[in-house]
């Protein structure tokens, strides 16, 4: 029973005690005047009368009515029901507003509290003062007081012949029950009747429409929203203009967390005065009026929720995380079933006659009984979990919150985590874990109704039937009577607020109300207690836990077999049989990553155990321990699948011994796992133990025949029991497996018995129990700290390793996380108590940490549960003697497990290395783990699982490689190997990964490759972090040297060429480096005014090398128009460096093709003959115009060398336009250069005001631009050829629509997706949508963006992706076509006489090529395997990549700009920066357009000219050296080869190399390992003496630089650069398909032999397939020639070689029989390919159905491929033309021409062998002191060489003496040590300009001879 009210109060408006115009509530009058003993009177009611401030009003409002809620120091909540109504104000009061008015005035400017009151006094401005009737109480029952102030308030104003006192008194002794399903009816005295009814239950919350209420408002999902963050413990923040609103609103939210109760603060109405409280840390739910809104804005982490408006504000920085599917979205459609039951029906055809929907009182109750289905489906078999601690004198009970979480399959849920941890949770165990106690709805909904509940989940009619069924109880509680007598209570008449009352609220008689008050309770103590009797029974547990979600059965369907095979392996290693159980264990390993087979393991061991077979030999601990770690390495620290628990009595059984006396048990085996550094794993299973043994304590005496077993039982030992009750964990990992015995009683139901008995027993039994428990939390509590001191302390307890290594130790000494989170790949430790934390965690021992970390465990646990101070003292005295005592055993186990035998790695294996690779560090042991790649581990492509493999890891100064065999022994002996240049790395990162054999945590390394390999590592245990960072950091060191001679392509040999020392920064001479770097950045300064002083420059860093120069040093003179060309190239320049003469440069590739190409010969160009359009100008020869260009370039004929210096400043990086192709046919050219600079753009392009006086230098340079573009124009032959090819017949008027051709061009932008690549000439109509041309520029204002991404489609395009065709670019063609970039282009105005148009299109940027190639490695080489290895996800990460849709860009450009050359328009490509795009199109132009770069030498050719000679940037977008770390790999070029590889795939027959040549020169490009593709320019490599180095003979017989030299030594041994299938067709011009659809993976991205590592270092390649007879292992067997070729293992195409290779091979076998030298398989090919072609001759060409009638035609002997094939063609008019040209001048120029003569051939290394002119046998005197030695000594008229040879069929070249540099040849003398029967006169001399070189014939005619033909050679030159 308790009192109805527990205080009136009448509170009044009084002044502010500080004069200010707000006012202040005053209490006029309280009853009872004192406390209540048993609650006292709360403070701050005056604040909540009148939450938004005491004012005075101008008019009379009508009453109000609201119940506030204030919660007191106990928690204790009391509501205050407060009806205010307003009177006038009283004078005194009124004179106080009107003092203050000014004041107020003044105070609301300032923004202060602005007054409704007028300013004067007097009776118009009456004003009125609220008064507030107050009834505080601790019930809530807000209509009884509504109606009891109304009364009262009603009472006064009609003048009722009612005594207030009297009324008063009846209400503050009105007693009524609190529960139980009464009814009452009270009457106040004043004629009135009100019937109270009590709930039944007074644990469930009353809501009368609260909730329905809260629905309407807010809706479903803000609902969700709101119930989510108050159990998650977040602000909430609720805004209503009604205060009767938010008190609903916030009971409304806190009936709906029923059962678990909220116990934070709650404060449904806030009143203004304590608005800070919002900015509390703590969780809150809070109603604030919203008038004060603005106060709420600047709150950063409260969710508002606007009653008004219907809305939920979540801020950014707050997540509240949903409900676990599938229950959010059950419970949504639930909702939205009992909100809108019409939803159901709305599409019915013949909907039924309207159903009645129910009350708002109902729907309420409907509302809350979803959310109560909802609780208990969360926490169904909540009661399973609970742990009984004590049972007397209290109970105690801690929750399992990890076993709930794993048996839900819940441990990744947000939501059901923080519920768990939150404080309502724990108030929840408290109150419910009870096991005895009244239960309620919930109670019985928990235990019963979960089955159904799972039934209906798929039936929303039963789930609604269910709903109404648990909302009528719900009903029923709270109205109990439903016919109740009606409340009869007198009200105020209509509008009696505004009659004018004759007289104020009266001043009640205090004393008479006391003593009604003083009399009832005199009364009250004499009445016996009315109590009802609560009914408490035990409280049911309902069926164990299932998963919230049922997983797909299909995971399990193959488990029993796994379980099998795990118990038959057990079996095998108790049993001894140990070879069967090695072969099981690979399969038991992979096995126990599933839950079921881990349960499996624990139970086969827990019987080993029972069965006294704890002892074990080596072998057998070995394979338990492995187990073990394998089963304990996927345990979070959380434990929630108790398999560490049910291993933790384990490892402290099984034990091996290891001498007398010493025995080693498990667990020192078994401590790396986190699992063992978590406090809540210690907690949970210290207290599932003591409520074991609790329960048995209870046992005992009841069953006395249960009394032996219980002793034996191994619960007494600590070990788990056999049988599931609910509350023990045991019951966890046994759920499913077995079920309960009937009679068997839990934890649970024997604390209920005994907390019923508890009453009846006498003291001193009572005593005895709490006694008895309390022992045994004690003596358990010693157990506990012995088991932690067994897996805490490390073994070797020396090393301090614990603290660093051990996550959660090292954490709990720090207090940080990070040290788990790197070290165990994910934090562990937000959930260890922080206060714990150390300063000296850096000093302390291991012991100490121990020590502290026990302590901690048992001082939380003790407490908890109630041990005796005295006893908790001694645990702390014998914890540090536990661990002492524990480490000393330990140094014994540790000293003799050393000298145990080791156990048998398998030995390294050394990987073969190249000729001049040297080991930089050698093996350390590494685990290769799989890494997402299928091919390693089996996959689809059949094969065993190759990884993980056991091996070593060996870095080299060339190379990281990997060597090692499978860890599966059942996969057989095979080597793997794993490697990649160093110079390929592109990303480095430190791993922590299981070691596939042991299962323990190593550091390891996982190294990412640009030629696609990865290495993913773990490091052996014995491999230390020392070693482990030593070999990261030399890793690092040859990954970035700081200079590129560092690279193994400089280091490889020698260190440096001989008599080049390495250049200090001290070197002062004039060195071409600094010579030339004067010229190109003071250009600008010195040009033409050679009076001014010149600064002193000193030359930039290695690292600024190719960057432009800095803005501040660019135009400070401006440039004379006219100058001289000998200001260029002073002639000084060339007098440091007498290397590089004009011959040098001659003799590059570029030179070379122009000369193929017909565009001008040096000689020509000197000489100007003003036939030929073009010539070549040596103006950059000292690389001072453009330093990234080559030294001879070819411009128009018309243009000076000094005019090029002007246009070079118009172009970024000062590349201006040259050509580099041109077409054969239609003579178009083809230019390229760099973008255009902003000035230069300026001055030609767009439109100009008059010209200024006296022009700036960036308007002459842009002059010059146009001049030079059109000198270009001018050079072209005229084009218009009737041949039809470019009559635009197809054009009608139409087609340029309302756009009058106007005397300008215009700027064509490609708005088709595929303009970007024109194709044949099929589709003349319809091109209307594709021209988008005008006059002005906004030509360019169409999406030029969809051009190339290809979104809107214009014009019918063709069938090959290709754009309707290049016609629409305008009516007439252009003579040139700019391609630009788009952005460069914006706002340009093309050149008036329409001779050139510019096609703006969008590129990519190369750092998009870099991301988007790191997106392709990671597609196609994943790093972690992929849980589900299908095609799918490789797909989606290789569209993702974009870099197909690259490749289709640069496709689509080049098929246009090929178009356009093919109908005679030229084209000049000038994009970015002219090295990277530029080139990649130029390249692929020329490839698709010149069937003669689409041959072995031809591309060789391309590559050199192209991307060497033009200088792409290879260091740069490689990244060779420190300086361009930062920078990262970007693959311009394997794009550039990728594209390549396309065209190849479409036109097999046109390309003579075959794809494993570009996949060579992709991996090479990378590698470093040749001097080829190193630095940026051919500058660079002058200024490193890279380029003409390789001469005479100082290149003795090093290793090959060049890879196309290599590549050339390589085609002599083998055909594996060459295609079979050529046969190309003479004219061809290729226009493959670009669409995405047509491009393929290249396969260098995704194949990879694991055999011998990448195949392109040939000589590392494995001999011949199979092995010769003696090296066989079965020499008996009989010898069989079959092979197995292993995907991802083998290399196919070595192992199961082409039809023309085996017969090469055949070839080479039967002349080793018969004894002739072999020859080498080119030269036999050319001979097979000569007699072809004679006899194919009739017939005009080979018959093509024979393989080898797809010879090489006869026009490709015209282009000089094959030299030998035919008379000197064309290729040798450069050096005649030079020849002819300087015949007249002096000797010394006719000795410069003969250099370049001799020099002109040295590249081409292809054709050595078969320049032939003379040969034989020669004796050659050594150098200096050198014996004489017989050589092969070649003379070759063409090259203009003397080689000699070791012997007569060396293909070595052993040295070479240059024709050029011989000044005579003259009879010589023996000298000492010649040969001695040789006649004198067969000596002769050979001198050239650099030493005398002595030679001796056999005899003295071929001494003759030899004399004569060296003489002819020279004179013929």
């Amino acid at each position: 029973m308790a009192r109805l009210a527990d205080y009136f109060v009448l509170v009044a408006f009084g002044p502010h005690p500080r004069g200010s115009g707000e006012g202040q509530g005053h209490i006029l009058q309280r009853f009872p005047e004192k406390d209540w003993e048993d609650n006292p009177f709360p403070q701050g009611i005056e604040l909540f009368c009148q939450p938004s401030g005491w004012q005075l009003c101008p008019e009379r409002n009508p009453p109000t009515f609201f119940v506030a809620v204030l919660t007191d120091i106990n928690s204790e909540r009391h509501y205050c029901a407060c009806l205010t109504f307003w009177e006038p104000a009283e004078p005194t009061q009124e004179v106080v507003c009107a003092e203050d008015a000014t004041e107020r005035e003044e105070e609301a400017d300032e923004g202060g509290p602005a007054q409704l009151s007028p300013a004067t006094p007097g009776p118009p401005g009456q004003l009125f003062a609220p008064k507030t009737l107050v009834l505080v109480s601790r019930l809530d029952h807000a209509e009884v007081f509504r109606n009891s102030l109304g009364l009262i308030y009603t009472i006064h104003v009609e003048g009722l012949n009612v005594g207030l006192e009297n009324v008063i008194g009846n209400l503050l002794t009105c007693i009524i029950p609190l529960a139980g399903g009464s009814q009452r009816t009270i009457s106040l005295g004043a004629g009135d009747r009100q019937v109270i009814q009590t709930p039944l239950a007074d644990s469930l919350p009353i809501s009368r429409c609260s909730v329905a209420l809260l629905f309407r408002q807010l809706g479903i999902t803000n609902v969700l929203s709101l119930f989510c963050a108050a159990l998650t413990e977040h602000k909430v923040l609720f805004l209503s203009r009604s205060y009767q609103r938010l008190s609903d609103a916030c009971r409304g939210l806190l009936a709906l967390l029923f059962p678990l109760r909220y116990s934070f603060t709650y404060v449904p109405i806030l009143p203004a005065q304590l608005l800070e409280v919002l900015s509390t840390p703590t969780p809150f739910i809070i109603g604030v009026n919203a008038a004060f809104q603005a106060e709420t804005q600047e709150l950063l982490d409260v969710i508002i929720a606007d009653l008004d408006g219907g809305t939920v504000t979540v801020p950014e920085c707050v997540h509240i995380p949903p409900l676990p599917e599938p229950l959010q979205s059950q419970t949504h459609s639930v909702l939205s079933m009992v909100l809108d039951p019409e939803l159901e029906l709305a599409d019915l055809a013949f909907p039924p006659p309207s159903t009645n929907a129910s009350s708002l009182k109902m729907q309420d109750k409907e509302l809350r009984a979803v959310f109560l289905r909802l609780f208990a489906q969360l926490l169904q078999g909540y009661r399973w979990c609970l742990h009984m601690v004590r049972i007397h004198p209290e109970p105690v009970i801690r929750f399992h919150k990890a076993a709930f979480l794993g048996q839900r399959g819940l441990v990744e849920d947000d939501f059901l985590m923080k519920v768990l941890e939150g404080m309502a949770f724990a108030g929840f165990v408290s109150e419910r874990g009870v096991p005895y106690r009244a239960t309620d709805l919930f109670d019985e909904l928990v235990a019963h109704e979960v089955a159904r509940m799972r039934a209906d989940e798929n039936h929303p009619q039963r789930v609604l039937r269910h709903v109404k069924e648990l909302a009528e109880q719900l009903y029923k509680n709270e109205n109990p009577y439903p016919a109740v007598a009606m409340h009869k209570v007198q009200r105020p008449g209509e509008a009696s607020h505004l009659r004018r009352v004759p007289r104020p609220f009266p001043r009640l008689d205090d004393g008479m109300v006391q003593w009604i008050v003083d009399q009832a309770t005199a009364k009250m103590q004499g009445a016996p207690p009315a109590v009802k009797a609560e009914r408490r029974t035990t409280v049911p547990s309902g069926p164990p836990m299932t998963a919230i979600l049922e997983r797909s059965s299909g995971l399990h369907g193959n488990s029993a077999r796994r379980l099998e095979v795990v118990r038959n392996c057990i079996s095998y290693v108790f049993e001894g049989k140990m070879l069967e159980a090695k072969k099981l264990l690979p399969a038991v390993l992979r096995a126990l990553k599933g839950r079921a087979a881990r349960r499996c393991l624990t139970q086969e061991l827990h019987l080993h155990v029972q069965q006294n077979r704890a002892v074990l030999d080596h072998q057998q601990f070995d394979f338990v321990v492995r187990m073990m770690n394998c089963c304990l390495q996927d345990c979070t620290s959380l434990d929630e699948h108790g398999i560490a628990a049910a291993l933790l009595p384990l490892v402290t059984a099984f034990c091996r011994k290891l001498s007398p006396g010493v025995t080693q048990f498990a667990y020192s085996c078994v401590q790396e796992h986190v699992v063992w550094s978590t406090p809540q794993f210690w907690e949970a299973m210290f207290y599932g133990d003591v409520q074991t043994h609790i329960r048995a304590l209870y046992l005992e005496p009841a069953e006395d025949g249960d009394h032996v077993q219980v002793c034996g039982d191994p619960r007494a030992s600590g070990l788990r029991p056999a049988q599931p009750r609910p509350g023990s964990l045991s019951a966890l990992w046994q759920v499913g497996e077995l079920s309960a015995p009937e009679d068997e009683r839990s934890a649970l139901d024997v604390a209920s018995e005994q907390r019923r008995l508890w009453p009846t027993l006498s003291r001193e039994k009572q005593q005895e129990l709490v006694q008895k428990e309390e022992s045994t939390v004690f003596s358990q509590a010693i157990h506990y700290a012995n088991r932690m001191s067994y897996l805490l302390l490390p073994l070797d307890s020396s090393k301090s390793r614990l603290l660093r290594e051990r996550a959660g130790l090292g954490d709990l000494e720090s207090a940080s996380n990070s040290l788990v989170t790197s070290s165990m790949a994910g934090s562990v430790a937000e959930s260890y108590d922080t206060e714990s934390g150390f300063e000296d965690a850096e000093t302390c021992d291991v012991a100490g940490a121990v020590v502290r970390f026990i302590n901690r465990f048992v001082d939380k646990v003790c407490t908890e549960s109630g041990v005796t101070s005295d006893h908790l003292k001694g645990l702390h005295v014998m914890v540090p003697d536990i661990v002492q005592m524990h480490i000393e055993t330990l140094e014994a186990v540790h000293r003799e497990s050393k000298r145990l035998p080791p156990i048998q790695k398998p030995k390294l294996l050394r990987p073969r290395l190249l000729p001049d690779e040297e080991c930089v560090l050698d093996g350390l042991r590494v685990y290769l783990l799989p890494d997402g790649r299928e091919g390693g581990a089996g996959g689809t492509g059949g094969g065993p699982a190759l990884l993980p493999a056991e091996g070593a890891v060996f870095l080299t100064t060339y190379r990281v490689i990997f060597t090692g065999m499978p860890t599966d022994p059942l996969v057989g002996e095979q080597v793997v190997v794993r490697s990649f240049p160093v110079a390929a790395l592109t990303k480095e990162k430190r791993i922590s990964v299981q070691t596939p054999v042991d299962q323990l945590l190593q550091d390891g390394l996982q190294l990412r490759s640009c030629t696609f390999q990865l290495l993913k590592m773990a490091f052996d245990e014995e491999v230390g972090s020392d070693s482990a960072e030593l070999f990261r950091k030399q890793l690092h060191k040859l990954r970035y040297p700081p200079d590129i001679r560092g690279t193994f392509a400089f280091t490889l040999g020698s260190t440096h060429t001989p008599g080049r020392p390495p250049r200090t920064t001290k070197d002062k001479g004039p060195s071409l480096r600094t010579l030339s770097r004067n010229i190109v950045k003071n250009a600008k300064k010195t040009l033409g005014r050679q009076y001014v002083t010149r600064k002193k420059y000193n030359p930039p860093s290695w690292e600024q090398r190719g960057q432009p120069p800095p803005e501040d040093q660019e135009d400070e003179i401006s440039v004379l128009e006219e100058l001289e060309p000998s200001t260029l190239t002073p002639s000084s320049a060339l007098k440091p460096s007498d290397r590089m003469t004009m011959s040098s440069l001659v003799e590059r590739a570029c030179c070379r093709d122009y000369q193929r190409l017909g565009l001008g010969t040096l000689s020509s160009s000197l000489s100007r003959a003003k036939s030929e359009p073009f010539r070549i100008s040596p103006v950059n020869r000292m690389y001072a115009i453009c330093r990234s260009y080559p030294g001879l370039l070819i411009v128009p004929q018309s243009v000076q060398d000094n005019a090029l210096q002007r246009v070079s400043r118009c172009y970024r990086q000062n590349r201006f336009p040259v050509v580099c192709w041109r077409s054969g046919r239609s003579r178009a050219v083809l230019l390229r250069s760099g973008g255009l600079h902003g000035k230069g753009v300026v001055g030609l392009f767009k439109a100009q005001n008059a010209p200024s006086p006296g022009q700036s230098q960036a308007d002459s340079g842009s002059l010059e631009q146009e001049k030079y573009l059109q000198a270009v124009v001018n050079s072209m032959p005229r084009y218009a050829d009737a041949s039809g090819r470019n009559t635009l017949s197809g054009f009608s008027s139409a087609h340029v629509g309302s756009h009058v051709p106007s005397p300008r061009a215009r700027v064509t932008t490609l708005s088709n997706p595929m303009a970007a690549s024109a194709s044949r000439w099929t589709a003349p109509r319809g091109k209307l949508g594709s021209v988008r041309a005008s006059g002005r520029s906004s030509g360019l204002g169409a999406d030029v963006g969809s051009r190339l991404a290809g979104r809107d489609m214009l014009g019918p395009p063709q069938a090959n992706g290709a754009p309707p065709d290049p016609g629409f670019l305008r009516p007439q063609r252009a003579a040139l076509y700019i391609i630009g970039d788009k952005a460069q282009l914006k706002g340009v105005r093309p050149d008036p006489l329409q001779q050139w148009e510019l096609v703006p299109i969008e590129v990519f940027e190369a750092r998009q090529v870099k991301a988007s190639f790191k997106k392709l490695l990671k597609a196609c080489v994943p790093g972690c395997p992929v849980l589900e290895p299908s095609s799918v996800s490789f797909l989606r990460s290789l569209e993702d990549s974009e870099w197909l849709i690259q490749i289709h860009k640069l496709l689509q450009v080049s098929v246009l700009v090929v178009e356009l050359l093919d109908s005679g328009s030229s084209v000049l490509v000038s994009l970015e920066d002219g090295w990277d795009i530029t080139t990649q199109v130029v390249s692929l132009v020329q490839l698709l357009s010149d069937p003669f770069y689409r041959t072995l030498e031809g591309f060789r050719l391309l590559v050199e000219k192209e991307w060497l000679s033009f200088g792409h940037r290879f260091s740069h977008r490689g990244a060779h050296t420190l300086a361009g770390q930062g920078s990262g790999f970007t693959p311009v070029f394997l794009q550039f080869l990728d594209c390549v590889h396309q065209v190849h795939l479409q036109f097999p027959m046109e390309f003579e190399f075959s794809p494993f040549y570009l996949k060579f020169l992709g991996y090479h490009h990378a590698s470093r390992r040749f001097r080829t593709f190193l630095l940026d320019s051919d500058y660079e490599r002058i200024e490193l003496g890279l380029l003409y180095e390789e001469k005479g003979e100082r290149r003795g017989a090093q290793a090959c630089r060049s890879v196309w030299e290599y590549m050339d030594r390589l085609s002599k041994r083998t055909p594996v650069f060459y295609n079979y299938m050529y046969a190309p067709e003479d004219t061809e011009v290729l226009r493959p398909y670009s669409n995405v659809s047509n491009l393929k993976v290249w396969d260098f991205y995704t194949e990879e032999t694991l055999a011998e590592g990448p195949p392109y270092d040939w000589e590392l390649a494995q001999g011949p397939p199979e092995p010769p007879e003696e090296e066989r292992p079965d020499g008996g067997a009989p010898q069989s020639r079959r092979r197995v070729v292993w995907p991802c293992y083998d290399s196919r195409p070595r192992a199961q070689p082409d039809a023309i290779s085996c017969l090469l091979e055949e070839l080479q076998r039967l002349e080793a029989e018969l004894g002739r030298p072999p020859e080498r398989w080119k030269d036999t090919w050319d001979r097979v390919k000569a007699a072809q072609r004679l006899e194919g001759r009739p017939d005009g060409r080979g018959t093509p159905s024979s393989l080898l009638a797809s010879s090489v035609p006869h026009h490709r002997r015209s282009l000089g491929v094959y030299l030998q094939e035919g008379p000197v063609g064309s290729t040798l008019s450069l050096s005649l033309d030079s020849d002819q040209s300087s015949g007249s001048t002096a000797s010394s120029s006719r000795q410069a021409a003969r250099r370049s003569t001799s020099t002109l051939y040295s590249q081409f290394q292809t054709a050595e062998s078969e320049n032939r002119s003379y040969e034989g046998t020669l004796y050659k005197k050594g150098a200096f002191m050198k014996p004489w030695k017989a050589r092969w000594f070649v003379l070759d008229k063409t090259k203009h060489q003397l080689r000699y040879y070791d012997h007569r069929v060396d293909t070595e070249c052993k040295g070479v003496i240059d024709l050029a540099e011989v000044e005579a040849v003259a009879p010589g003398t023996p000298t000492l040590g010649a040969p001695k029967t040789v006649d004198e006169k067969a000596f002769f001399d050979v001198k050239t300009t650099r030493r005398v070189y002595n030679f001796c014939a056999q005899d003295v005619p071929s001494a003759q001879q030899w004399v004569d033909q060296i003489q002819s050679c020279l004179s013929d030159a």
